[in-house]
């Protein structure tokens, strides 16, 4: 069977995440989304996204297609209906679809002619993107047991201190040594050549992902994902790092998203927490307002590429787009927009030919090339978000 994972409704309130990416390879527990279907359906997926990523993330339309929406996390009760789904199903959950199995092309099809399915288990859906760290536990926790099942964890070297050894999962070629490791609240993931240095503490639920550093005298407090070659420091409590992104020096992240190849600077904060114990307020590009959450507990998300400089005072629910540098004393404003350059004291725009030279220079100390398809998605996020710069 061809499977096909589409954004779906809830695409553009996970900007900016989804300025440079599918919904599907929004990472959140250990493993991105794709991942996950990927793994339970034992086949790879191509996406129907936005025409300006789908030479990156092209799709393939076969005669038959199960189509998912990319929203939804996937689990044994769904995978099991979607792989029996006959042709003109449909599964949904109360209104919104989850998967159907089609032989039209997408303009032709019509759900009125369809087989409607209800789906009533639970299940993890990610509609915002404060929901990639609130629903990161459930989600680690998750992983945790897919990737697991029926294997051995490498032995935890005895010199670390640990608590509930039974929780804790090391892959091949992880190094870790005098670390605390408490994972009696949650799983303990630590990927393939993952680095756990000394004095490190660590209080699960973590997802430590393929090659990503943990450095000395951190602290870091679950649920929290450090995605594949991220590297971290100071303290980090309930966030998620995508891959190649770094905040290695101390400070303060608190329920806070990155996308890849982000950097925060050395003794950056963010808060997470109003003054007035209020409700935070996220900054919505579909409304082109600032939206509440409903929760108590918000820091910062920040877009692909973004930087910020050491010793950066950033808001409670700070939003910050794709390509942005931030720096200068005072807190800058709670939404920055893309390709913006400056801070507290004053804004520019961040030129993408600027941009673009930082961005191959950072890929290529990773011995990644910036490709002509990433310069072209850069390049259209660029001109798409030109209208909240104001200089």
């Amino acid at each position: 069977m061809n499977y096909i994972l589409f954004d779906g409704p809830f695409r553009n309130n996970l900007l900016p995440l989804t300025f440079t990416r599918p919904v599907a390879d929004i990472r959140v527990g250990i493993l991105t989304i794709r991942e996950k279907w990927e793994t339970f359906l034992d086949s790879t997926t191509t996406t129907v996204t936005e025409d300006y990523l789908s030479d990156k993330y092209p799709m393939v339309e076969m005669e038959e297609n199960i189509m998912i929406n990319a929203s939804y996390l996937p689990n044994l009760e769904l995978v099991e209906m979607i792989k029996n789904l006959e042709k003109n199903q449909a599964i949904f959950k109360d209104e919104d679809i989850i998967a159907f199995f089609t032989t039209d092309t997408q303009d032709d099809i019509d759900f009125k002619t369809y087989e409607a399915l209800e789906f009533n288990e639970d299940i993890l859906r990610i509609e915002h993107t404060w929901d990639i760290f609130s629903k990161n536990g459930d989600a680690i926790q998750d992983d945790f047991n897919l990737i697991t099942k029926d294997r051995s964890s490498k032995p935890i070297p005895s010199s670390n201190n640990v608590i509930a050894p039974e929780n804790i999962f090391i892959e091949e070629g992880a190094t870790l040594e005098f670390a605390t490791l408490n994972a009696s609240k949650g799983p303990i993931y630590i990927g393939k050549d993952a680095l756990i240095m000394e004095g490190t503490l660590i209080r699960g639920p973590l997802a430590l992902c393929e090659g990503g550093i943990i450095k000395m005298g951190a602290k870091i407090y679950g649920p929290t994902t450090v995605g594949p070659y991220s590297k971290v420091g100071g303290e980090i409590n309930n966030a998620v790092l995508f891959a190649y992104s770094n905040k290695g020096h101390d400070g303060f992240l608190g329920n806070a998203v990155l996308g890849e190849w982000c950097n925060i600077g050395a003794d950056s904060n963010n808060s997470n927490l109003k003054n007035d114990y209020s409700e935070v307020r996220l900054w919505d590009y579909g409304t082109e307002s600032f939206k509440k959450t409903g929760l108590q507990f918000c820091g910062l998300i920040m877009g692909d590429h973004s930087k910020c400089a050491i010793n950066t005072m950033l808001n409670t629910g700070t939003v910050v787009g794709v390509n942005a540098n931030i720096f200068g004393s005072g807190f800058p404003r709670n939404f920055i927009p893309s390709f913006t350059w400056g801070g507290h004291g004053g804004y520019t725009t961040y030129l993408p030919k600027k941009a673009f030279e930082v961005a191959k220079e950072v890929m290529s100390r990773r011995e990644m090339d910036f490709s002509e398809e990433d310069a072209a998605i850069l390049q259209h996020v660029f001109e798409e978000t030109s209208k909240y710069r104001r200089e």
